[in-house]
Protein backbone atom coordinates (compact mmCIF):
# COMPACT_ATOMS: atom_id res chain seq x y z
CA UNK A 1 0.00 0.00 0.00
CA UNK A 2 1.04 3.39 -1.10
CA UNK A 3 0.88 7.04 0.18
CA UNK A 4 -0.51 9.25 -2.43
CA UNK A 5 0.21 12.80 -3.42
CA UNK A 6 -2.75 14.31 -5.28
CA UNK A 7 -2.45 18.26 -6.69
CA UNK A 8 -4.51 20.03 -9.00
CA UNK A 9 -1.02 20.49 -10.80
CA UNK A 10 2.56 20.61 -10.22
CA UNK A 11 2.63 22.81 -7.17
CA UNK A 12 2.29 19.43 -4.56
CA UNK A 13 5.54 18.60 -6.03
CA UNK A 14 7.01 21.23 -3.23
CA UNK A 15 5.07 18.78 -0.68
CA UNK A 16 6.01 15.82 -2.13
CA UNK A 17 9.43 16.96 -1.87
CA UNK A 18 9.37 17.54 1.64
CA UNK A 19 7.71 14.58 2.19
CA UNK A 20 10.27 11.85 0.54
CA UNK A 21 13.14 14.00 1.91
CA UNK A 22 12.05 12.76 5.48
CA UNK A 23 10.29 9.50 4.59
CA UNK A 24 12.00 8.22 2.03
CA UNK A 25 11.65 4.47 2.84
CA UNK A 26 7.76 4.18 1.50
CA UNK A 27 6.39 3.96 -1.78
CA UNK A 28 4.92 7.00 -3.82
CA UNK A 29 2.47 7.54 -6.35
CA UNK A 30 1.74 11.49 -7.30
CA UNK A 31 -1.26 12.47 -9.65
CA UNK A 32 -1.52 16.15 -11.08
CA UNK A 33 -4.74 16.82 -12.39
CA UNK A 34 -2.75 18.96 -15.14
CA UNK A 35 -5.65 18.52 -18.04
CA UNK A 36 -8.11 20.33 -15.41
CA UNK A 37 -5.83 23.16 -13.65
CA UNK A 38 -6.01 25.77 -12.17
CA UNK A 39 -8.09 24.65 -9.53
CA UNK A 40 -8.91 28.12 -7.94
CA UNK A 41 -11.05 29.83 -9.73
CA UNK A 42 -13.40 27.00 -10.32
CA UNK A 43 -16.59 26.35 -8.27
CA UNK A 44 -16.80 23.93 -5.08
CA UNK A 45 -18.62 21.49 -7.07
CA UNK A 46 -16.37 21.46 -9.50
CA UNK A 47 -13.64 21.25 -7.44
CA UNK A 48 -15.06 18.51 -5.36
CA UNK A 49 -15.86 16.47 -8.04
CA UNK A 50 -12.39 16.77 -9.48
CA UNK A 51 -10.72 16.00 -6.38
CA UNK A 52 -12.83 12.85 -5.75
CA UNK A 53 -12.53 11.49 -9.28
CA UNK A 54 -8.62 11.81 -8.31
CA UNK A 55 -8.57 10.34 -5.38
CA UNK A 56 -10.39 7.63 -6.66
CA UNK A 57 -7.57 6.82 -9.00
CA UNK A 58 -4.97 6.89 -6.21
CA UNK A 59 -6.76 4.55 -4.25
CA UNK A 60 -7.37 2.14 -7.72
CA UNK A 61 -3.65 2.29 -7.43
CA UNK A 62 -3.10 0.63 -3.89
CA UNK A 63 -2.68 3.99 -2.31
CA UNK A 64 -3.80 3.40 1.65
CA UNK A 65 -2.90 6.91 2.19
CA UNK A 66 -3.67 9.97 0.02
CA UNK A 67 -2.32 13.58 0.88
CA UNK A 68 -4.33 16.66 -0.77
CA UNK A 69 -1.25 18.41 -1.74
CA UNK A 70 -3.08 21.43 -3.40
CA UNK A 71 -4.90 24.42 -0.79
CA UNK A 72 -7.68 24.65 -2.71
CA UNK A 73 -8.81 21.04 -2.99
CA UNK A 74 -7.98 21.01 0.83
CA UNK A 75 -9.99 24.17 1.64
CA UNK A 76 -13.16 23.30 -0.52
CA UNK A 77 -13.09 19.68 -0.84
CA UNK A 78 -11.38 17.86 2.28
CA UNK A 79 -14.01 18.40 4.30
CA UNK A 80 -16.82 16.80 2.69
CA UNK A 81 -14.47 13.82 1.39
CA UNK A 82 -13.53 13.20 4.77
CA UNK A 83 -17.02 13.25 6.39
CA UNK A 84 -19.43 11.92 3.72
CA UNK A 85 -17.16 9.86 0.83
CA UNK A 86 -14.56 7.76 2.89
CA UNK A 87 -17.27 6.58 5.33
CA UNK A 88 -19.40 5.32 2.90
CA UNK A 89 -17.17 4.13 -0.04
CA UNK A 90 -13.49 3.79 0.94
CA UNK A 91 -13.52 3.21 5.59
CA UNK A 92 -10.27 1.36 5.42
CA UNK A 93 -8.44 4.22 3.73
CA UNK A 94 -7.21 8.09 4.62
CA UNK A 95 -7.36 11.39 3.16
CA UNK A 96 -5.39 14.15 5.16
CA UNK A 97 -4.91 17.89 3.79
CA UNK A 98 -2.17 21.15 3.88
CA UNK A 99 -4.09 23.43 5.20
CA UNK A 100 -4.84 22.63 9.07
CA UNK A 101 -1.25 21.78 9.74
CA UNK A 102 -0.41 25.34 8.03
CA UNK A 103 -2.68 27.03 10.55
CA UNK A 104 -0.99 25.14 13.34
CA UNK A 105 2.22 27.00 12.17
CA UNK A 106 0.89 30.28 12.08
CA UNK A 107 -1.33 29.34 15.65
CA UNK A 108 1.96 29.71 17.26
CA UNK A 109 2.77 33.21 16.66
CA UNK A 110 2.18 35.97 19.42
CA UNK A 111 -1.70 37.69 19.57
CA UNK A 112 0.16 40.66 19.85
CA UNK A 113 1.75 40.50 15.79
CA UNK A 114 -0.52 39.67 13.08
CA UNK A 115 0.21 36.80 10.72
CA UNK A 116 -0.09 37.05 6.48
CA UNK A 117 -0.73 34.59 3.41
CA UNK A 118 -0.53 34.29 -0.08
CA UNK A 119 -2.64 32.16 -1.78
CA UNK A 120 -4.75 31.93 -4.92
CA UNK A 121 -8.50 33.51 -5.03
CA UNK A 122 -9.97 30.08 -4.38
CA UNK A 123 -8.14 29.61 -0.88
CA UNK A 124 -8.47 32.76 0.13
CA UNK A 125 -12.48 32.73 -0.59
CA UNK A 126 -12.63 29.99 0.87
CA UNK A 127 -12.41 30.97 4.06
CA UNK A 128 -10.78 27.91 5.57
CA UNK A 129 -7.78 29.46 6.64
CA UNK A 130 -9.49 32.29 9.33
CA UNK A 131 -12.02 29.38 10.09
CA UNK A 132 -8.73 27.22 11.15
CA UNK A 133 -7.32 29.88 13.15
CA UNK A 134 -10.65 30.94 15.26
CA UNK A 135 -10.34 28.05 16.52
CA UNK A 136 -6.91 27.16 17.12
CA UNK A 137 -5.94 30.85 18.15
CA UNK A 138 -8.62 33.10 18.45
CA UNK A 139 -7.73 36.83 18.11
CA UNK A 140 -4.50 36.18 15.85
CA UNK A 141 -4.84 39.09 13.18
CA UNK A 142 -4.69 36.99 9.78
CA UNK A 143 -3.92 38.94 6.70
CA UNK A 144 -4.91 37.07 3.25
CA UNK A 145 -3.91 38.28 -0.19
CA UNK A 146 -4.61 36.52 -3.24
CA UNK A 147 -1.89 36.62 -5.74
CA UNK A 148 -3.33 35.70 -8.75
CA UNK A 149 -0.31 36.04 -11.62
CA UNK A 150 2.01 34.02 -9.54
CA UNK A 151 1.16 30.49 -10.28
CA UNK A 152 1.01 30.81 -14.23
CA UNK A 153 4.31 33.09 -14.01
CA UNK A 154 5.82 30.04 -12.30
CA UNK A 155 3.81 27.42 -14.51
CA UNK A 156 5.93 29.90 -17.77
CA UNK A 157 9.26 29.38 -16.16
CA UNK A 158 9.62 32.90 -15.29
CA UNK A 159 11.10 32.04 -11.48
CA UNK A 160 13.44 35.77 -11.82
CA UNK A 161 13.99 39.18 -13.47
CA UNK A 162 11.36 42.33 -13.92
CA UNK A 163 8.07 40.92 -14.46
CA UNK A 164 7.85 38.13 -11.44
CA UNK A 165 9.97 41.31 -8.88
CA UNK A 166 7.17 43.69 -10.17
CA UNK A 167 4.49 41.15 -9.00
CA UNK A 168 5.87 40.50 -6.03
CA UNK A 169 6.33 44.00 -4.98
CA UNK A 170 3.32 44.73 -5.96
CA UNK A 171 1.16 42.13 -3.58
CA UNK A 172 3.95 42.62 -0.41
CA UNK A 173 2.83 46.33 -0.70
CA UNK A 174 -0.56 45.23 -0.53
CA UNK A 175 -0.01 43.09 2.33
CA UNK A 176 1.85 45.99 4.10
CA UNK A 177 -0.86 48.22 3.57
CA UNK A 178 -3.40 45.93 5.40
CA UNK A 179 -1.15 44.69 8.07
CA UNK A 180 0.94 47.60 8.80
CA UNK A 181 4.46 47.15 10.55
CA UNK A 182 3.69 44.05 13.01
CA UNK A 183 3.54 41.07 10.19
CA UNK A 184 5.16 38.03 12.11
CA UNK A 185 5.05 35.52 9.23
CA UNK A 186 4.47 35.10 5.64
CA UNK A 187 3.25 31.73 4.70
CA UNK A 188 3.11 30.79 1.40
CA UNK A 189 -0.25 29.54 1.00
CA UNK A 190 0.20 27.67 -2.52
CA UNK A 191 2.43 25.02 -3.63
CA UNK A 192 3.97 27.01 -6.30
CA UNK A 193 5.34 29.79 -4.12
CA UNK A 194 8.32 28.11 -2.94
CA UNK A 195 10.03 28.00 -6.52
CA UNK A 196 10.09 32.08 -5.67
CA UNK A 197 11.20 31.64 -2.54
CA UNK A 198 14.53 33.50 -2.90
CA UNK A 199 12.87 36.29 -4.61
CA UNK A 200 9.96 36.25 -1.76
CA UNK A 201 12.74 36.39 1.11
CA UNK A 202 14.96 39.11 -0.89
CA UNK A 203 11.61 41.02 -0.62
CA UNK A 204 9.69 40.87 2.20
CA UNK A 205 12.27 42.37 5.60
CA UNK A 206 14.30 39.62 7.02
CA UNK A 207 12.75 39.77 10.58
CA UNK A 208 9.69 38.34 8.86
CA UNK A 209 9.49 34.69 8.78
CA UNK A 210 8.23 32.96 5.72
CA UNK A 211 6.62 29.66 6.32
CA UNK A 212 6.96 26.95 2.99
CA UNK A 213 4.13 24.42 3.50
CA UNK A 214 6.60 21.35 2.66
CA UNK A 215 8.48 22.14 6.05
CA UNK A 216 5.16 22.14 7.98
CA UNK A 217 3.41 19.41 6.29
CA UNK A 218 6.45 16.77 6.51
CA UNK A 219 7.02 16.69 10.02
CA UNK A 220 3.14 16.78 10.03
CA UNK A 221 2.81 13.54 8.36
CA UNK A 222 5.48 11.79 10.22
CA UNK A 223 3.89 12.51 13.87
CA UNK A 224 0.72 11.86 12.29
CA UNK A 225 2.13 7.98 11.21
CA UNK A 226 3.34 7.76 14.66
CA UNK A 227 0.18 8.27 15.75
CA UNK A 228 -1.50 5.99 13.50
CA UNK A 229 0.01 2.48 13.54
CA UNK A 230 -2.31 0.71 11.74
CA UNK A 231 -2.21 3.12 8.86
CA UNK A 232 2.23 2.80 9.12
CA UNK A 233 1.49 -0.82 9.41
CA UNK A 234 -0.01 -1.14 6.05
CA UNK A 235 2.41 1.15 4.06
CA UNK A 236 5.22 -0.62 1.78
CA UNK A 237 8.56 0.54 1.78
CA UNK A 238 10.11 -0.31 -1.37
CA UNK A 239 10.98 3.51 -2.27
CA UNK A 240 9.41 3.91 -5.51
CA UNK A 241 7.98 6.64 -6.83
CA UNK A 242 5.52 7.18 -9.80
CA UNK A 243 4.06 10.17 -11.20
CA UNK A 244 0.70 10.35 -13.15
CA UNK A 245 -0.68 13.31 -15.39
CA UNK A 246 -4.10 13.64 -16.37
CA UNK A 247 -2.16 15.68 -19.78
CA UNK A 248 0.73 15.64 -21.53
CA UNK A 249 3.40 14.53 -19.97
CA UNK A 250 6.30 16.06 -21.85
CA UNK A 251 4.79 19.39 -20.11
CA UNK A 252 4.69 17.28 -16.90
CA UNK A 253 8.11 16.13 -17.07
CA UNK A 254 10.17 19.33 -17.64
CA UNK A 255 8.19 21.13 -15.10
CA UNK A 256 8.39 18.35 -12.25
CA UNK A 257 12.16 18.53 -12.84
CA UNK A 258 12.43 22.63 -11.46
CA UNK A 259 10.37 21.52 -8.73
CA UNK A 260 12.37 18.27 -7.64
CA UNK A 261 15.94 19.05 -8.88
CA UNK A 262 16.19 15.98 -11.20
CA UNK A 263 14.67 14.48 -14.23
CA UNK A 264 10.95 12.55 -13.89
CA UNK A 265 9.24 10.18 -16.42
CA UNK A 266 5.60 10.57 -15.86
CA UNK A 267 2.27 8.30 -17.28
CA UNK A 268 -0.49 10.14 -18.92
CA UNK A 269 -3.77 8.87 -17.30
CA UNK A 270 -7.36 8.71 -17.88
CA UNK A 271 -9.70 10.15 -14.82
Amino acid sequence: MRIGIFDSGFGGLSIYRSIRARLPQYDYVYLGDNARTPYGNRSFDAIYRFSKECIDHLFAQDCKLVIIACNTASAKALRTLQQKAMPAEHPDRKVLGIIRPSAEALADYPRDRSVALWATEGTVKSGSFPMELEKLAPGLRLIQKACPLLVPLVEAGELSGAGIDHYLGKYWRETVAEGGQDIGALLLACTHYPLLYPRIRALVPPEIDILVQGDIVAPSLVDYLARHPEVEGALSRNGSQRFLTTDQTEGFDRLSEAFLGHPVASEKVEI
